[in-house]
């Protein structure tokens, strides 16, 4: 668990990082540099859970060396997929992070949820619903390991 306090809201209590694949942890179905290490660095503090529709059908080859769980959704509603899964595991102690519009409630709806910006870009409605919009997901995922930053950024 990672406990981030912040000055003026609530300390949040987080359990769970979950996170779309393409466009997050991956350019065109290839999980990026240095992702694996840092996601198994987060699995001793958090459950690590990827959920994806697997457009390129690689999503369990790409992620066999991380410590995580990983979701396949249909092509169909998977805003509200993704939604149903943080809602099952209890939306206050997840952080969200994502990119595309199917990810907007998912990020709107957790406890912290983090949009990224990278080389596939990030839907309007992703951006607006998020608490953090970073550019790389290394950074993002420090964000989880040096919480002051996460603090620095949402204190009212």
């Amino acid at each position: 668990m990672i406990s981030i306090p912040i000055p003026g809201s609530n300390e949040l209590n987080l359990r769970y990082l979950v996170l779309d694949f393409n466009g997050t942890l991956a350019a065109d179905g290839k999980l990026l540099n240095g992702v694996a290490d840092k996601l198994n660095d987060l699995a001793t503090s958090l459950e690590i859970h990827i959920v994806s529709a697997d457009t390129f059908g690689n999503v369990k080859e790409q992620l066999k060396k991380v410590k995580c769980k990983i979701k396949i959704t249909d092509e169909t509603d998977q805003q509200l997929q993704k939604l149903g899964y943080i809602a099952q595991l209890g939306n206050d102690s997840v952080i969200a992070i994502g990119n595309g519009k199917n990810d907007a409630l998912m990020l709107k709806h957790a406890a912290l949820g983090i949009c990224m910006i990278q080389k596939e870009g990030a839907s309007p409605e992703s951006m607006m619903a998020s608490d953090v919009v970073c550019n790389d997901i290394l950074d993002a995922l420090d964000l989880l390991t040096n919480p002051l930053r996460v603090k620095a950024t949402l204190r009212k």
